[in-house]
């Protein structure tokens, strides 16, 4: 695809975002062009923002592919208006625990369903219940849709829990981790995403784990200056976004590749950088 720099500069400033209805080769190319044109400074997606925008983060905006996690906590959200604006993905809170769905849950994942924006779910770990407990109730409330991406394990620290404060040692920790990650895999045929935090990597993922892709949170510096010897394929980057369609404080996050890297992510559920490697072993291979 061929294109001037400043006419399709132009109409993203005119439009606050590039509406296409084009193939994913063809939206790849573009993106990538338009990467090209800009430099560094180039905000893809001008009308989402930060209510309290951080300049330690201030890299994540040049990324091209960029998406949202939500919960009920969001309240009702206007899904065209968010694929509108150029949401590439949404994760969106399904299960806490053994006995906690979050309450919007269906509405979010059906209304995001129909808008076309690709949707993932996330399970937050609570500590003090098996995890033979809460990956039974993950798969009693969190569809099997083959189209959906990756499932999220959600492994943090319940400090702000009153009846679940603690903390576990790492081995026990681990433990939970690896069987829950292999009982969400067995049951979507996909390779799960672990999300989690600065202090819950260094106390327990610090080095372990390394076939399975990271999403991680970092809003007031790049993930590479909290997170020792991590690679990460998602970046948390707000917890204060502001995204059309959502009412107040959105998290924001971001891809760390290309649009071409994002298509070979969407295909084979797993990390580009990583696929050579685990396709030696039987993993994420071509749907």
């Amino acid at each position: 695809m061929s294109f001037e720099c400043g006419s399709f500069l132009a109409s993203a400033s005119r439009n606050g975002v590039l509406r296409c209805w084009i193939g994913r080769a063809a939206a790849a190319a573009l993106l990538t062009g338009l990467a090209a044109c800009a430099g560094d400074t180039f905000n893809y997606y001008p009308t989402k923002g930060d209510a309290k925008p951080h300049p330690g983060v201030a890299k994540a905006k040049q990324h091209p592919i960029q998406g949202i996690d939500i919960s009920k906590w969001q309240g009702p959200v206007d899904w065209a208006s968010v694929k509108g604006a150029g949401t590439q993905f949404v994760f969106i809170k399904a299960t806490e625990g053994g006995d906690h769905v979050d309450d919007r849950f269906r509405t979010n994942w059906d209304g995001a369903g129909s808008a076309g924006v690709p949707r993932g779910a996330y399970h937050f770990v609570y500590w003090c219940r098996s995890p033979e407990e809460q990956m039974a109730w993950f798969k009693r409330n969190v569809p099997n849709d083959p189209t959906a991406l990756p499932p999220v394990l959600d492994v943090e620290w319940n400090g702000h829990s009153q009846s679940c404060p603690k903390k576990l040692p790492k081995a026990e920790a681990l433990s939970m981790i690896r069987y829950m990650l292999t009982e969400m895999e067995r049951y979507t045929g996909k390779r799960p995403i672990i999300y989690t935090d600065i202090t819950f990597h260094k106390d327990v993922l610090e080095d372990e784990l390394p076939d399975y892709p990271h999403w991680l949170r970092s809003t007031a510096a790049e993930p590479e200056q909290r997170f020792a010897n991590r690679k990460w394929m998602l970046w948390q980057f707000t917890s204060t976004g502001r995204v059309p369609g959502v009412q107040g404080n959105v998290d924001r996050n971001a891809f760390y590749g290309t649009p071409a890297e994002w298509a070979s992510f969407l295909s084979t559920d797993c990390d580009p950088r990583e696929h050579p490697r685990l396709a030696r072993q039987g993993l994420c291979t071509d749907k």
